[in-house]
């Protein structure tokens, strides 16, 4: 996964600066290409919304999420990146990454992601 400027910028003022960040409760969105730097092609349609995300405790410079994410009643959809953000809509786009292999979907299935499947690290 690759962390947004927007958080490298956070995360370096917090540190050498003494400027105080949290998220509150990281939000998982899917997409259907590359998000890049701001969270593009995120997928809409159908019941899809962002899922709160659940994360173990780091170690080795990485965490991963400890509940499954479940989005039911997709749109048809072709899933390739996922990304988070530090809100359930609009807010800040976080980290992006993409998927081991991609995944279709038809409308109204259900895209799931089991728990300690989304690896997030820093490196």
């Amino acid at each position: 996964m690759s962390i947004s400027n927007y958080l490298e910028l956070k995360l370096l003022d917090a540190v050498f600066n003494a400027t105080a960040y949290s998220v509150a409760t990281p939000y998982v969105s899917l997409h259907t290409a590359d998000p890049g730097e701001t969270g593009a092609s995120e997928v809409s349609g159908g019941s899809y919304a962002r899922q709160a995300g659940s994360f173990a405790a780091a170690a080795a410079g990485a965490t991963s999420n400890d509940a499954d994410l479940e989005w039911a009643n997709m749109p048809a959809a072709t899933i390739t990146h996922v990304g988070i953000w530090d809100a359930a809509t609009a807010g800040n786009f976080l980290w992006g990454g993409a998927l081991a292999t991609s995944k279709t979907v038809n409308a109204g299935d259900t895209f799931r992601v089991a728990a300690g499947s989304l690896d997030v690290t820093l490196d």
